[in-house]
């Protein structure tokens, strides 16, 4: 496999003045890595500051329900909500070790600004974190905490005015302040190194995943679910288990409001292979190559391309992508939350959806699912769209 590359997706295409900095990265990312000291203050951090390792709990009750055995990776109790803060720490670290005093971030359903905002004021790290002008209506709580913990949120106004638009200014912004800034990229996505630094750092929850389930049940899930935007989430669960053949993989991505109807983020069911924001990948896009506009009810999944490696899963049939739709999604927020007293975050509860949906065809099977973040970020949101 060619450096950068999973299959034919991935590489690196970017400005030419940005080539510098993707070279230092790459150099330092993977010098850094490999250091004892790196590793052993990063993974402090996890465990003091993030509280890891997060349980592994067994939902009893949508179980029963359900006819199957499930578990869920409970990423909704890290520090700040999410799994997010994985990432954002371990490139807050590097940032310092590169001499780096600024750090931006784009963010949809504001998670990842939060980590990345906590991170920086961990660290003492100046902080600008860009967000669709539509995300930061819908979800200003987090845009409050950002505030809070010293960040400066740029809301834009510019394009679809979600996610895919708050990348394209965070990368505007690092051209034009290479010296001083690192970009924290939120998922495996984007140019080479990102993708496989990201999922270096978010490993470690299949990591602990698979030693929890061992522990639990004495062998390993028959399936494992996670929902997919950029996919990082979904890549850090699915890692440690891409060998093990008898492991069923899923990736559930946002069907809005059907795919039939054009509104939804669905990459592997309406897109095309094609070259956006860094990397080659699936993407959103009509015959001119002209991104399309998305839609989802979780700004986390509201974007118009995919992780390069997951494309690769896809081709290569070793992960199934399917997606729920908005309703579908919302019945499974409001059963977990009654059934279990957990309240999962709107991206999450598309994994969720489709373990539901599908009760049937899994019965009495040992099914996982990462529970990425908590729904404290969507309640107003919900209250929107429907009364329980």
């Amino acid at each position: 496999m060619r450096k950068g590359y999973y299959g034919k997706f991935g590489g690196v295409f970017v400005p030419e003045t940005l080539m510098p900095s993707i070279y230092e990265l790459e150099e330092a990312f993977f010098r850094w890595w490999r250091s004892r000291d790196f590793r052993k203050e990063f993974e402090g951090y996890l465990k003091d500051y993030v509280g890891r390792p997060t349980p592994l709990y067994h939902a009893s009750n949508l179980s029963v329900r359900c006819g199957l055995t499930l578990y869920l990776k409970r990423e909704d109790l890290c520090h700040t909500g999410a799994h997010k803060i994985i990432n954002a720490l371990g490139q807050a670290l590097l940032a310092k070790k590169m001499g780096k005093r600024r750090v931006i971030a784009e963010t949809g359903a504001g998670q990842h600004g939060v980590a990345v905002a906590t991170a920086a004021a961990l660290l003492g790290l100046e902080c600008c974190i860009y967000m669709g002008a539509d995300d930061v209506e819908r979800q200003k709580m987090n845009v409050i905490r950002m505030d809070m913990l010293g960040a400066e949120v740029r809301g834009v106004e510019t394009g679809t005015r979600t996610l895919k638009d708050a990348i394209n200014e965070a990368l505007r912004d690092w051209v034009t302040n290479v010296r001083t800034t690192h970009y924290i990229l939120g998922t495996v996505f984007g140019p080479y190194p990102y993708p496989q630094m990201v999922k270096e750092f978010v490993s470690v929850i299949g990591r602990e995943a698979a030693r929890q389930i061992w522990k639990k049940e004495k062998r390993l899930p028959d399936v494992v679910v996670a929902c997919v935007g950029g996919g990082s989430n979904a890549m850090g669960i699915f890692y440690p288990f891409l060998k093990r053949k008898e492991v069923t993989l899923v990736g559930v991505e946002a069907g809005g409001k059907g795919i039939s109807t054009g509104h939804h983020a669905a990459r592997f069911q309406g897109g095309k292979v094609g070259i956006f924001q860094g990397t080659k990948s699936y993407v959103l896009q009509d015959s001119n190559g002209q991104i399309l506009d998305t839609y989802s009810i979780a700004p986390g999944l509201d974007y118009a391309s995919v992780g390069p490696e997951h494309s690769f899963l896809m081709e290569s049939q070793r992960v199934t992508y399917t997606s729920a739709t908005d309703e579908e999604t919302l019945e499974a927020f409001f059963l977990t939350s009654r059934e279990e007293g957990i309240i999962p975050a709107l991206e999450s509860s598309h994994a969720l959806a489709y373990v539901i949906k599908n009760c049937t065809r899994w019965k009495d099977k040992l099914v996982l699912v990462n529970l990425s973040g908590r729904g404290d970020k969507d309640v107003e949101t919900v209250s929107r769209t429907i009364s329980p």
